[in-house]
């Protein structure tokens, strides 16, 4: 296997652990610096919100930079800002510290998969783009727990130098094997927004923030959300986190091919009525060990199996637009993840964690009626061939 794409890779094996990781230690990082578990959230909002907002503008901004130097860069940034964070005495330290991470993440990852593209011949590119993308994917199956794992065995500053080392690793390997990347024509921030301004596009992506601001709801706080059935225990709380992560990856794997076989409309409803059963239940469901194991299987294939099917509509749009179109629902995706930071802090302190599920349902349900609409506006604009195969 090509060793420069396995450096992309663990870049974005780093990029993704870092998104995954923090909430399975939001609980050691409030103890650790006397504050709420709420505010030790918002870890995970500032580097989402920084991701997403920052990653059209960095796209535009250095579209004249050399690959290779973005890239280097980006991982620079990221690194940087997760040392900061695993030494940092306050949370506001931490905070500005997840924001410099999330620059980083911003310069690298969109430009690690179009690198991956640029290094293969055209008849490799579709494996490339997968081995580039499958170190972000695997970051929930074995980043994430394993990154909790390490902060229960040692503390959670353990996990943000796992994180910083995975990074240093991949820099180094970058550094030394990647050779000079041609670099493609720049893309104005003006053009890269401009589909929002199609009303498909625009609720696709509503759907993909609604959806996914429910699914992290939940998972930001998951050590809240399932300590009666880990007992406050972080080994059992990685298995979980584990248990998820391959549910995740098997989601991802099967929502491609049910929506090749039936089209995205079907596979995306009945994903998110899957996950609206499955949070409303979650108050009961996560109190024990084995109907945790269940829940969380259920959560890892629907919610991670709808990511395919709303890239397959998105791209059905305007496909001479795809790569624009993915960088949206990635942005969109990171704002979702973000607002999950915030909801789920306020409704831990209005409420109480074990009831995050029942907020998640409502979403979640909102985004089944943003969806129809989005597919009566497709539908209402494609030739009927088209509209019926999708």
């Amino acid at each position: 296997m090509d060793k420069r794409l396995l450096f992309l890779a663990s870049g974005m094996f780093a990029l993704g652990t870092d998104s995954f990781v923090v909430a399975g230690i939001l609980a050691p990082v409030a103890a650790s610096l006397h504050i709420s578990v709420s505010l030790a959230g918002q870890m995970v909002t500032i580097y989402a919100l920084s991701y997403a907002l920052l990653s059209p503008v960095i796209a535009a901004a250095a579209a004249n930079w050399p690959r290779k130097q973005l890239l280097l860069a980006g991982l620079a940034v990221f690194v940087l800002g997760n040392v900061i964070t695993a030494i940092a005495p306050n949370i506001e330290l931490v905070l500005a510290s997840r924001f410099l991470a999330g620059l980083g993440a911003a310069m690298f990852s969109p430009t690690a998969t179009a690198a991956g593209a640029a290094l293969v011949p055209a008849e490799q590119r579709g494996r490339a783009l997968a081995i580039v993308v499958a170190g972000l994917s695997s970051a929930t199956a074995l980043g994430a727990p394993l990154g909790t794992y390490i902060g229960g065995l040692f503390d959670w500053r353990a996990t943000m130098w796992f994180v910083s080392a995975i990074g240093a690793l991949a820099f180094i390997g970058l550094a030394t094997l990647l050779p000079a990347i041609p670099t493609p024509p720049a893309v104005s921030l003006k053009r890269r927004l401009e589909p929002l301004g199609d009303a498909r596009v625009l609720l696709t992506l509503l759907t993909t923030g609604l959806v996914y601001s429910g699914v992290f709801l939940v998972y930001t706080y998951i050590s809240l959300v399932f300590d009666r059935a880990t007992g406050g225990n972080g080994s059992v709380l990685s298995a979980l986190l584990l248990t998820f992560g391959v549910a995740s990856l098997a989601g991802n794997l099967l929502g491609g091919r049910l929506t090749d076989r039936f089209g995205n409309r079907p596979i995306i409803n009945i994903a998110i009525i899957v996950l609206v059963v499955d949070f409303v239940l979650l108050p009961w469901t996560s109190a024990s060990l084995p109907t945790a194991a269940v829940a969380l299987v259920v959560w890892g294939v629907a919610g991670w199996g709808m990511i395919v099917p709303q890239q397959h509509r998105l791209i059905g749009t305007a496909p001479s637009a795809a790569p624009l179109l993915l960088g949206l629902n990635a942005m969109a995706l990171y704002i979702g993840v973000s607002m999950s930071g915030l909801l789920g802090g306020a409704v831990i302190k209005l409420v109480n964690a074990h009831s995050l599920g029942l907020v998640s349902a409502v979403f979640i349900g909102t985004a089944l009626f943003v969806a129809e609409a989005a597919q009566r506006r497709i539908a209402g604009s494609t030739p009927p061939a088209a509209a019926v195969a999708g």
